[in-house]
């Protein structure tokens, strides 16, 4: 199972994903647009100081955005079972021990709380079920598909490479 996320490990790479777009261009079909961020390092952060209004030092601090060079990520799914977009800071606050996942950014499950609740409460599978996650900065994106995602890269602005399917 490790082989269909081991598929995409440019987008393991990376340090940051922001998700930029999410749609259905066909019924049951899904589009994902993640993009690249990183620590700006060339935007040092003003601080404010906590109990000094007006008053601020720059600290050892950077934005964490997407710049020219970052890539962009289009995964998707010809058909999907289920999926689920959860902002990020309601969505990491559960307890998930009893979950085994492999990769990074874009985990592949195989076993988890969306698989069983999918499992429960759906039915006519006549495939296995899989569950992907993107962990975004932004939103966490839970999809539960018989078949892994189409991707395509896409080269920041800032560099010379074309975009390649993967």
């Amino acid at each position: 199972m490790s082989d269909a996320v081991d598929r995409f490990p440019s987008l393991n790479s990376v340090q940051h994903l922001y998700l930029r777009e999410l749609s259905e261009p066909r019924d049951n079909s899904l589009r994902i647009v993640v993009q690249e961020a990183v620590s700006n390092r060339a935007k040092a952060a003003l601080l404010e100081i906590p109990g000094s209004p007006g008053k601020s030092f720059e600290g050892e601090s950077w934005p964490i955005e997407s710049t020219d060079s970052c890539r962009i990520f289009v995964l998707q799914w010809q058909r999907y079972v289920a999926y689920l977009v959860t902002e990020e800071g309601v969505g990491s606050c559960g307890n998930y021990d009893d979950e085994l996942f492999t990769g990074k950014l874009l985990r592949l499950y195989s076993k988890s709380h969306m698989l069983d609740h999918v499992a429960r409460d759906t039915g006519g599978h006549f495939e296995p079920l899989h569950h992907y996650k993107l962990v975004c900065l932004n939103h966490l994106v839970d999809v539960v598909s018989t078949n892994p995602p189409d991707m395509q890269e896409i080269a920041g602005s800032g560099s010379e490479l074309a975009p390649a399917i993967i």
